[in-house]
């Protein structure tokens, strides 16, 4: 597929992968091939990336509108009360978006129709970067500041919520605390990062944190069901034991690269750099495996996996699609 002008990000479902770019627009993606199953155009600036179930595709733009999308066409949109930076979170036939305000929504996917707010105190400064949601079960779970919490879908009613951060210091930058995708789910066992602060997980099932480890990273974190994977601020990559946060390795060879968060993919780590290479670590000790070249701009969002492709996408506009021999 040819470029989209700089992609925001990919939301990966069954053996598809859609993609959404800065000036409008938004496609749904054979794994495979990398040919357009469909593309829309919706000639204006997107805020946050798409989230999709495979059928239904959704966007924020810049004008805070949620727009959702299927088969090519427009279904709905949708005016949000602020800014969006993560992209909407498609499910159970719903659609639902996290606000800088640190509100979350709830839509009908197929009409639109609001079904439910939930309005959280806002902080007088947002991270401007994805945050987390996804399901768990029978819940959704969203990031509240620095905070992992477990909502009911049907009706935005929050069933708990676990401190991974807590903010500190004497002014609103000091204090800032969010958290950031991607996110390592187990089972029930959901872990994140806190942004330049900690890494925890919790039991999503009951609600609980099970331990929190002080990491000053600004992405996302990845893992299996043994070991969490990790890029830090100065490009350090580490392995923390998933029982109790432990280190269990910790590698210096990608320092000062700009990294992406990492992905699980077969026995490795695959981690995006600003020179748009691909560095395909060991999980089991950090050691380089291979490395993968794209179009030399930086890998813009964490590398997703469908099926057995590996999908980066760069700031230039390309999407690469890689599988092994």
């Amino acid at each position: 597929m040819g470029p989209v002008n700089f992609p925001l990000a990919t939301s990966v479902s069954g053996s598809s992968v859609a993609v959404a770019s800065d000036d409008g627009n938004v496609a749904l993606l054979d794994a495979q091939t990398g040919r357009d199953i469909w593309r829309v155009a919706l000639k204006m600036p997107i805020a946050a990336g798409v989230g999709s179930d495979g059928k239904v595709l959704a966007v924020v733009t810049k004008d805070n509108d949620v727009v959702a999308m299927q088969a090519g066409k427009e279904l709905w949109r949708q005016k949000l009360s602020a800014q969006a930076f993560t992209a909407p979170f498609v499910a159970g036939e719903r659609v639902f978006v996290l606000a800088a305000d640190r509100s979350v929504n709830a839509f009908d996917g197929q009409t639109g129709r609001k079904l439910w707010t939930q309005q959280r105190p806002s902080e007088p400064l947002v991270l401007r970067q994805s945050g987390v949601m996804l399901a768990v079960g029978d819940l959704l779970v969203v990031g509240l500041a620095g905070r992992l919490a477990g909502m009911d879908p049907a009706s935005g009613a929050i069933q708990w919520e676990a401190p991974i951060a807590t903010p500190r210091g004497i002014n609103d930058i000091e204090r800032l605390v969010d958290l950031v995708g991607s996110v390592s789910r187990i089972g029930d066992n959901v872990c994140v990062r806190a942004f330049q602060s900690s890494i925890g997980c919790v039991n999503a099932a009951r609600g609980n944190l099970l331990w929190t480890k002080p990491a000053n990273g600004v992405q996302g974190i990845g893992g299996d069901d043994r070991l969490l994977f990790g890029t830090e601020a100065d490009g350090t990559v580490i392995a923390l034991k998933r029982t109790d946060g432990e280190r269990s390795w910790s590698s210096e060879r990608l320092r000062y690269r700009n990294l992406t968060a990492p992905l699980v993919a077969g026995r490795s780590v695959v981690i995006g750099d600003a020179t748009g290479f691909l560095h395909l670590l060991s999980r089991e000790d950090g050691s380089l495996l291979n490395r993968l070249t794209t179009d030399g701009s930086a890998i813009a969002a964490a590398p997703v996996l469908s099926g057995n492709t590996l999908v980066a996408v760069t700031r230039n506009g390309g999407i690469f699609g890689f599988q092994p021999e």
